[in-house]
């Protein structure tokens, strides 16, 4: 390739330092990917000494600029600018690329290595995170900001690859993106035309700047990605676009893969694999470095030190926000307090005051309904809950009383997503990322398999997301099989760190809100029914345990049988239960809208509900295969499931729910052959 350089001598020994500690790890670990790293080093060295706000001493200041690295593979090339730029990661953690309990895993992980904003590696997600984040960013200013106060005004910078744009997700990101005109978005498209199986012009020959303008994105093109001045300039235009609001930039730059080996560069062989000692020589030797493995000249380091820079900037700010705070205190407060995550002074007491108020109404609706109506309560006591729906507003009942809708020139609390399930999910990610918000999106239930993988990333990042899930089994009717949710809450309940709930009635789902909001180690996800459900009667005690994931809903003196029902079909182990009562068989009704929730209680606590020696019938709209261990585990005397183990059919409810099994008197007549002693 033929790149004629512009830059000064530091900027390519910067350049080169960010290369060979990439190199250097890589070779140690046997094992990463150094060709991105070698690729994009002079746009890491433009955007890192010259534009980027950050703080090395306070990864978590609020106004800082965020950083995603998308194509989370390059892992390296982020370790080593976090490494020169001051923060706490020793070049003795670099070393220990990729080795268990080191800080540098193989792709960035939010919460284990300073100065890293999201964890990246499922390409794409990382630039919907972005989307996320400048979402945040902009909604967060317009509520707070006031003339003369700015105290949110900082910017969102990707890198991203090939396989990011490749992904589905990219469109979803970058559409909505547009839409939003979401200014303080910039990314940089390294465009190398190369991914793991070769050349890409075979399988991806986008006209990706025509896409990009299409999706509402100025764009600048054709940037030498190896000249740190043309580089600069492109962040400059990109720059006056965020001043002038006219929405996000791709900076498209033409870089050469693993760019100064001899031997590989340019090539699908240096993407995911060592060079090995013999052309990382030959790589030393054509670039002129000098040094040995992980030896960085003083003059790097001194060219890469953030923390001055960043230092003075954030006491900039913090002169700022105290003149802010003097001027506004209740919103300096307010701010401060959601930054940090922190719920309002006295929310439990209401929170819990609103779930016994819930409980006095006795309310016979659908849970989606009850599920807009906690939404709605919960918004006037947290104006951080944000929120809405893939297209299915109406369905999936997430708007309330004076939500607003989320424009680009109005800033609102509802966001129509469209459909973008999985764009949706993964920029809820990034809206509680950034902090200030808590974040919540909707779908069906059965759709919850376009944003799998979102969600299970807010379950590795411990994010505080809330995933409201509707039309949760066959129970939604007439739209058939395809719409119908069979496996989806027994696999969505398999994601570690997933809190799954399926209330009962609309007592259980002010409960499920109350824990979602208030849990900050997690994302939650509640599938709510589309057809009403009776109200269970319950007693203050009963109440408060439902925030037990499991507990006794309706109990005999000595139980010959335990009933484990969630969702719509607690109302049908309550009416069984009743039929059996009649026939004298004592019958303890068990209401699990959590199971793992319910799990992490005590041992006394998960054995008085499910006491040990005593039958156990479970009845639940869905897979059976994860509820066997209730029945397994505990000193339990068998069981039995009643779930459906097949697809659905297309009819009115009720004619599939008899069709199942799932009607009180199928639910008596199992019950009573689990009692019945074998001849």
């Amino acid at each position: 390739m033929n790149m004629r350089l512009t830059q000064a001598p530091i900027d390519t020994l910067c350049a080169n330092a960010l290369r060979f500690l990439a190199i250097d790890a890589v070779e140690a670990a046997r094992s990463g990917h150094p060709g991105m790293p070698m690729g994009m080093a002079e746009i890491a060295v433009t955007l890192w000494t010259r534009h980027l706000k950050h703080d090395p001493a306070d990864p978590a200041w609020a106004d800082r600029d965020r950083f995603v690295l998308s194509n989370g593979h390059g892992s390296m090339l982020l370790y080593a600018l976090l490494h020169l730029s001051g923060y706490d990661l020793p070049v003795e953690e670099l070393k220990r690329f990729r080795q268990l309990d080191s800080r540098t895993p193989g792709h960035p992980e939010v919460g284990h290595t300073p100065g890293v904003e999201t964890t990246t590696g499922p390409l794409g997600q990382g630039l919907t995170n972005a989307v996320g984040m400048a979402l945040a960013e902009k909604l967060l200013a317009a509520e707070f900001n006031r003339p003369g106060h700015a105290i949110v005004d900082h910017r969102t910078w990707v890198f991203l690859g090939d396989g990011c744009l490749m992904e589905g997700i990219s469109h979803e990101a970058a559409s909505f993106a547009g839409v939003q005109r979401l200014s303080k978005l910039i990314c940089f498209w390294d465009d190398n035309r190369i991914s793991i199986d070769g050349e890409v012009e075979g399988w991806f020959a986008d006209d990706t700047p025509a896409r990009f303008r299409a999706y509402g994105w100025n764009v600048v093109e054709a940037v030498n990605g190896h000249d740190v001045e043309a580089v600069d300039r492109a962040i400059r235009e990109a720059l006056a676009n965020t001043e002038n609001d006219i929405g996000p930039t791709l900076i498209c730059c033409r870089t050469n893969i693993g760019h100064g080996s001899p031997g590989r560069a340019g090539t699908a062989d240096v993407h995911g694999a060592p060079l090995g000692a013999e052309e990382s020589a030959a790589t030393r030797s054509a670039l002129g470095w000098a040094h040995g493995p992980f030896e960085i000249p003083d003059e790097v380091r001194q060219a890469f030190d953030a923390r001055p820079r960043g230092a003075s900037r954030h006491a900039d700010w913090q002169a700022r926000f105290d003149a802010y705070a003097a001027a506004f205190p209740d919103e300096a407060e307010a701010f401060a307090r959601r930054m940090a995550g922190k719920l309002p002074v006295g929310f439990n007491i209401l929170s819990n005051a609103i779930l016994r108020g819930v409980a006095k109404e006795a309310a016979t609706v659908a849970t989606r309904k009850a599920s807009q109506q906690a939404i709605g309560r919960l918004a006037r006591a947290l104006p951080e809950l944000l929120g809405g729906s893939a297209d299915l507003t109406h369905s999936n009942l997430t708007d309330w009383p004076g939500c607003g809708a989320v424009r680009a020139d109005e800033p609102g609390r509802h966001i129509n997503w469209g459909v973008r399930e999985f764009g949706m999910a993964a920029a809820l990610n990034g809206i509680a990322l950034h902090g200030g918000f808590i974040p919540f999106g909707a779908t069906f239930l059965v759709f919850s398999d376009y944003a799998r993988n979102a969600i299970r990333m807010s379950a590795l990042m411990k994010q505080r997301v809330v995933y409201v899930m509707t039309h949760d089994s066959i129970g939604l009717g007439e739209d058939g099989p395809t719409h119908q949710p069979v496996e989806h809450i027994p696999s969505l309940r398999l994601i570690p760190g997933l809190d799954v709930w399926r209330p009962c009635d609309a007592v259980e789902t002010q409960a499920a809100w109350n824990a979602a909001v208030t849990r900050r180690d997690g994302p939650s996800l509640l599938a709510l029914s589309r057809q009403n459900l009776p109200h269970q009667p319950r007693d203050e005690m009963q109440v408060q345990a439902i925030l037990r994931g499991g507990y006794v809903l309706a109990d005999a003196d000595t139980p010959a049988l335990i009933i484990i029902a969630t969702g719509s079909e607690v109302a049908l182990a309550m009416a069984a239960r009743e039929a059996l009562a009649a026939d004298g068989l004592a019958v303890r009704v068990v209401s699990m809208p959590c199971t793992t929730l319910f799990d992490r209680q005590t041992d006394e606590w998960r054995r008085s509900v499910l006491s040990p020696g005593v039958p156990r019938l479970v009845v639940e709209a869905a897979r059976s295969d994860g509820w066997w261990r209730y029945i397994a585990s505990d000193g339990g005397a068998g069981g039995e499931v009643i779930g459906i183990d097949r697809f659905g059919e297309s009819a009115p409810a009720g004619a599939l729910m008899k069709r199942f099994g799932f009607t009180p008197e199928a639910v008596v007549e199992r019950a009573r052959a689990l009692l019945t002693p074998a001849p």
